[in-house]
């Protein structure tokens, strides 16, 4: 997981290969990305946005587009002061693969344990 704060108060956390996968799509799309991010971070609604309940609850999904595919990024809402970058991969077909829901989903159960043992660990020192 790789942090980077801005001067907003919300955090983004990047799961996995999220980042990297990111990093490889066209610049326009990363550009349109990086703009829906920074909505979130200021608690707007992003350009394109819908919910990803079959990973979970509090999950959704960036979708960008160009001449060349569907370009996606799977998150999960504000939890505390952070947005979590899940999965982000580009769709082959209109249909989400089982195989990038069962990356986000696993990603989303590690997140969940994660904030849940920093929780424990939390109350045990006061």
């Amino acid at each position: 997981m790789r942090e980077s704060q801005s001067e907003d108060v919300t955090n983004v956390a990047w799961e996995g290969d999220s980042l990297e996968v990111v990093r490889s799509f066209p610049r326009p799309v990363r550009q349109e990305l990086g703009l829906d991010i920074r909505r979130l971070q200021q608690g707007k609604k992003p350009q394109d946005s819908r919910p990803m309940k079959s990973v979970g609850q509090g999950v959704f999904e960036l979708r960008q587009r160009d001449s060349k595919g569907w370009y996606r990024l799977i998150y999960l809402t504000k939890v505390g002061d952070t947005l979590y970058m899940l999965h982000a991969f580009t769709k082959q077909s209109a249909k989400t693969s089982r195989n990038d829901l069962a990356i986000a989903s696993n990603r989303l159960k590690n997140v969940r344990a994660r904030i849940a043992e920093d929780k424990k660990n939390a109350r045990k020192k006061n």
